[in-house]
Order: C-alpha cells, then sequence, then structure tokens
C-alpha cells in the first residue's frame, strides 16, 4: 500500500511539474517584450520581471526538483546497499 500511495505521489507530482514547465515555456512566447501592455495586467506585472518571475519560476523550479532527484536516484542506484566494499 505504501508503495502504490509513493507511486501515485510521484506521478502526480510529476504531471503538476511539467504543466509548470509547459506553462513557463508557452509564456515566453506569449509575451510581446517590446508592448508592456500585453503583460502589464499580469500576476507580477507591470514589470516584465516579476511577470517572468511569477510565470516562469515555478517551472524553472520544478524542472531543477526533477533534476535533482534523478540525479539523487542514480547515484543511489549505483551505490547498492546489499554489496560488500572491497
Amino acid at each position: 500500500m505504501r508503495r502504490a500511495l509513493s507511486v501515485i505521489g510521484t506521478v502526480f507530482g510529476l504531471i503538476i511539474a511539467l504543466y509548470f514547465i509547459v506553462r513557463a515555456v508557452i509564456e515566453l512566447f506569449i509575451i510581446d517584450f517590446s508592448d508592456p501592455a500585453s503583460y502589464q495586467n499580469d500576476w507580477g506585472g507591470p514589470s516584465l520581471p516579476g511577470v517572468l518571475a511569477v510565470h516562469c519560476g515555478p517551472g524553472l523550479l520544478a524542472a531543477a526538483i526533477i533534476v535533482l532527484v534523478m540525479m539523487r536516484r542514480s547515484r543511489v542506484k549505483l551505490r547498492r546497499p546489499d554489496e560488500e566494499p572491497t
């Protein structure tokens, strides 16, 4: 049961993380950087750095967390606890 909940939590977390990553990428194409009127009423506005921080920040954070977790899991797989050190 515990393993099933862990898998469900991981899948749910990945879905949310991928949503934030895709949203961050799409936001870069939606905003007209030369026209402040296109983003001044968005969350984080009226400044461009604020809008990018609010809309792209969670995607960058999610991508960083995914990379860190994958690196950590690969290190754990390389070092097997059942093998004795030589």
